[in-house]
């Protein structure tokens, strides 16, 4: 893409429906359960992305021989080889938090010796608490640089099984990924959280394609998790849905150029937390409808709210976004955890939200958003795929908007720009 994209202003209310690609939550999770399954699998509906490609590289580096359709969306995985998995290996994982953390603890249970390493951003993220949970079950990852950061190296035979304490209010990813690598334990596995969890959805997600797969979750108690020993993947056909983290961003889009946006292929009872994103508009003013395409929103005079954003951390930046076209301030709070993605969430956002004119009150866990008379800017977007996706819709009641490095949506949604144009200015 080019270095710039400047959008194009909407002249009439919003009409139309899109189904964005599958869920990148969704495909990275499938793919850990399918290679460590007896028997092949096909994931349906994948996301072809960075974060995904990042993923799908490791593995057949790791010596699977996985297959994709053309356009990559259907997958075919045929399990863990029989022969001797390829080590020592240097995996290169970009910027993707799911594929770093989900691959080092699988790598953990298997032995061998791997180097995970990624982009500068990459080597800032947190993953202590992973790495400490990982030796309270017999493996071993080491932080090279001894800051629990990446780079990281893997090393060891395996895990022993029995209990870890691990915190909950960094990243979901560190118990997801635990849970996920649990099944190759020889003893049960017992992950107790010593404090409160952060974006539950997204481990009520990983249990739920565990279950798919073979693989059952139990909770001995509220704050803590258990893999019994003795279970075991199996190869199945799984369907993966549309993402609705994208799909904040159409919804979004009604909710500020005004009209009608239906997504398709989700409905309130998508695996996806994020799809509680239209709850948030629904309070805001806008109506919400599930039909049997999907979800529908349509534009309403929009209010400021106070509102918890725990658990649907990935649409933070959509509804900051959306803020700036409200009557009243929006109050964002309980994701002080987003600071450590692939940009500071708070930090960035704020200072990119001024830049349109609005006034932005930072907190600890939030922001206030405190709408103003709105101005063009040229925004920088941080290699932050969601900075990008979000702080383009502006433009759509904004002249002059201009996001620099758009290209960064590759991460997750390669298409957002040219998806974003036909919805927004149907031929």
């Amino acid at each position: 893409m080019p270095s710039t994209y400047t959008v194009s202003p909407t002249s009439q209310p919003l009409a139309g429906s899109i189904q964005p690609p599958g869920s990148k939550s969704l495909t990275n999770r499938a793919l850990i359960c399918a290679s460590l399954a007896t028997g092949s699998s096909r994931l349906t509906g994948a996301l072809s992305s960075e974060d995904t490609l990042v993923m799908l590289d490791a593995l057949r580096q790791l010596g699977l021989e996985i297959t994709c359709s053309s356009d990559h969306t259907v997958i075919d995985v045929p399990g863990l080889p029989d022969h001797d998995l390829a080590s020592p290996l240097e995996l290169d994982i970009r910027n993707s938090g799911t594929t770093i953390r989900f691959l080092a603890a699988l790598l953990s249970t298997l032995g061998g010796e791997y180097r995970l390493d990624g982009t500068s951003r990459m080597q800032e993220r947190p993953m202590g608490d992973l790495i400490d949970a990982i030796g309270q079950l017999g493996g071993s990852v080491q932080s090279i640089k001894d800051n629990n950061c990446p780079p990281l190296l893997v090393t060891g035979s395996g895990w022993q099984g029995g209990t870890a304490t691990l915190a909950g209010d960094i990243s979901s990813q560190f118990l997801s990924g635990l849970l996920l690598a649990a099944p190759r334990s020889p003893q049960d596995v017992t992950l107790d959280l010593s404090t409160p969890l952060v974006s539950v959805p997204y481990v009520n997600m990983t249990t739920a394609v565990m279950s798919a797969f073979g693989v059952e979750v139990v909770r001995p108690t509220p704050t803590s998790y258990r893999v019994q020993m003795g279970q075991s993947y199996r190869g199945t056909t799984y369907q993966i849905e549309p993402d609705a983290s994208a799909a904040s961003y159409f919804w979004a889009a009604a909710a500020i150029a005004g009209g009608t946006v239906t997504v398709e292929g989700l409905t309130r009872e998508a695996l996806q937390g994020d799809v509680q994103f239209v709850d948030c508009l629904q309070s805001m003013g806008c109506d919400v409808q599930s039909t049997e395409a999907g979800i529908r929103v349509t534009a309403g005079p929009l209010t400021g709210i106070e509102v918890d954003m725990n658990a649907i951390s990935d649409t933070v930046q959509t509804l900051a976004v959306v803020a700036l076209f409200a009557n009243g301030p929006t109050r964002i709070t309980n994701v002080a955890h987003i600071r450590h993605k692939e940009s500071d969430r708070i930090g960035d956002l704020a200072r990119e939200l001024r830049k349109l004119g609005a006034s932005v009150d930072e907190h600890e866990d939030g922001l206030t958003i405190h709408p103003r008379p709105l101005q063009p800017a040229q925004l920088d977007t941080y290699d932050d795929h969601r900075m990008a996706m979000s702080l383009a819709l502006a433009g759509l009641n904004v002249p002059g908007v201009i996001i620099n490095d758009p290209g960064c949506t590759s991460k997750t949604y390669p298409g957002y720009f040219e998806d974003l144009e036909r919805l927004v200015h149907p031929s």
